[in-house]
């Protein structure tokens, strides 16, 4: 088990997080006030639970507010971001499940909702306490390092009660989504690591750059630079995650440089490029 302190130099924010390398699972504690994370997403699905405080976020375009008791469920891809609103802040407990795992426990569990990457839930909070209690149990078995069996159990406990969790997710098609937005969306994903501008989007999609930008932040709920930047964060986790360095990271993944991708890493994720290296790799930078 490999793990990582940080502080982010504001009095009495903190956050502990560590991976378990067998099953790629990261367990994360942390405590914030004011302004917690920028928007974002993930690979991963996050299975969580607010313990002190008051937790407030956006996701699906809605505001959430979370407080001791509630679960938080977050499918891979979902935009969200996080605050206090309160002077005290909040402490949570999150869990970041990778897809593939996922896919494999509950092929085993015989689960079929959760197999397909796009899975979704039908609820960002939850009021149920035997779920509240599955996430801290397993949370407990992977942060605290309790031991092979006892992850398993509480794991597989976890996907059970999230089975009964699960709705169809909406297919984005083209029938559900403009062609032009798709198309732009198509060409950040092969581009993601160049320096595309907005006209180059603008010339593929076949409308001007202000249409564009409208119909782009309107339909995925984001700007393309945005977008781009969420890109490039993801791939540098999973780069990071790997061994690779911050500066080959940065380079591989189209930021212009380590310190270009350390700002953006930080407000995401609130640690940097480094500490979520050696969190993974237990190898220091």
């Amino acid at each position: 088990m490999t793990g990582t302190s940080v502080s982010n130099g504001r009095i009495d924010d903190w956050l502990a997080a560590r991976r378990d390398p067998e099953t790629g699972i990261e367990a994360l504690r942390a405590h914030f006030r004011g302004q917690a994370y920028d928007p974002h997403d993930h690979d991963d699905m996050l299975i969580g639970y607010t313990e002190q405080g008051v937790q407030r976020f956006q996701c699906h375009r809605s505001l959430h507010t979370s407080v001791p008791g509630r679960a938080i469920l977050i499918e891979p891809g979902a935009l969200h971001d996080g605050h206090a609103p309160e002077a005290s802040g909040f402490t949570y407990a999150m869990l970041y499940l990778p897809q593939g795992w996922v896919e494999h426990a509950a092929r085993q569990l015989n689960l079929p909702g959760l197999r397909g990457v796009e899975a979704a839930f039908r609820q960002t909070l939850v009021d149920d306490r035997r779920l509240v209690d599955a996430i801290q149990a397993a949370f407990f078995a992977t942060f605290h390092d309790e031991g092979r069996l006892a992850r398993d159990q509480a794991l597989d406990h976890l996907l059970t009660q999230l089975g009964g969790q699960l709705r169809d997710a909406p297919a984005m098609t083209t029938l559900a989504a403009p062609l032009a937005a798709l198309r732009a969306r198509d060409l950040l994903h092969e581009q993601m690591d160049g320096n595309i501008g907005l006209d180059e989007l603008a010339t593929v999609t076949g409308i001007d750059r202000f249409q564009l930008t409208r119909l782009f932040k309107r339909t995925f709920g984001t700007s393309p630079h945005a977008y781009l930047v969420r890109l490039r964060l993801r791939a540098a986790r999973r780069l990071l995650a790997s061994g690779h360095r911050p500066a080959q990271v940065a380079a591989m993944v189209g930021f212009s440089d380590q310190s270009h991708l350390g700002r953006w890493f930080n407000r995401a994720y609130r640690m940097t490029p480094a500490a979520y290296r050696q969190m993974c790799t237990n190898v220091p930078d």
